[in-house]
């Protein structure tokens, strides 16, 4: 049984007049024996594939992600980092953060 996203690229996914002709397979640059030391593997030879389709889209699968992802030693524990309220928030005023008038900097003379 396939996957939905098997089927959807089995019906989704036709090719058109567009596609180039030809063979599809090409071991013209597999190694050969003493010629690299980089071994090169054939187009046709099976390549293990670590995801089981059947369970890729899983929650359950999605969920051991996460839990592998978030390292628990690393959250804070209180959301602020044990600060007390400090009065609420305050809006800054119209001056505040600016130079003042003898900093240096130049004006628009009026």
């Amino acid at each position: 049984m396939s996957s939905a996203d098997d089927q959807y690229e089995q019906q989704n996914d036709v090719t058109g007049g567009d596609v180039p002709s030809g063979n599809k397979i090409d071991n013209d640059y597999t190694s050969r024996t003493g010629q690299s030391q980089i071994p090169v593997q054939k187009d046709e030879a099976p390549v293990e594939d670590p995801i089981n389709a059947d369970t890729a889209d899983s929650d359950q699968t999605l969920a051991q992600d996460d839990k592998d992802a978030i390292d628990q030693s690393n959250i804070i524990g209180g959301r602020t980092r044990g600060a007390k309220p400090s009065g609420g928030y305050k809006e800054p005023g119209d001056e505040e953060g600016l130079p003042g008038p003898d900093d240096g900097t130049s004006r628009i003379a009026s």
